[in-house]
């Protein structure tokens, strides 16, 4: 029996299968991943093409109310950018960033657990007390910790350069 076989004939599978909700929010989730890496060829507008920008369609309301234009299903925003194809390109954007920091994290977590398993003693002891220290401030503050050691650290051209590329991006 192969590999794929056997995951179809699963409890999760069987599961899964079984309850509603958990199907529904899967393709929810399917269709807003779809959206959001399919969006340089399915959204309606192109939110950084700053050229095809106009005053004049600003604060448009949704295509589905009286004045609305199907032109931004969704309507636009005060500089008349689609608010359709911004949720599709900033959808994207949050994915790679979620993918870059799970990334991270995991490649972080997994380096840190073989050294204190395969050291063991003195090493591990420390490792986890660091772990311990670190688990017991919210995520917030730290954070702000970490925004407050970026901002300190690089000169403020650069930060300046950073602000610029995200905006852009």
């Amino acid at each position: 029996m192969s590999a794929v076989a056997r995951f179809l004939d699963s409890d999760f599978v069987y599961g899964f299968k079984r309850s509603p909700i958990a199907v529904i929010s899967f393709g929810v989730v399917l269709f807003i991943v779809l959206a959001a890496l399919l969006a340089p060829w399915i959204a309606p507008h192109n939110p950084f093409d700053l050229a095809s920008l106009s005053l004049l369609d600003s604060l448009k309301p949704p295509a589905f109310s009286p004045d609305g234009d199907m032109d931004f299903l969704l309507g636009t925003d005060d500089q008349g950018r689609d608010i359709l194809s911004g949720m599709m390109f900033g959808t994207r954007i949050s994915l790679e960033v979620a993918v870059l920091a799970i990334g991270v994290s995991l490649l972080v977590g997994v380096t840190l657990g073989l050294v204190a398993g395969y050291t063991g003693g003195a090493v591990d002891s420390v490792l986890m007390r660091i772990v311990d220290v670190q688990l017991t401030f919210p995520a917030l503050l730290i954070a702000l910790l970490t925004d407050g050691i970026v901002r300190a650290v690089l000169p403020r051209d650069m930060q300046e350069a950073v602000a610029d590329q995200v905006l852009v991006r």
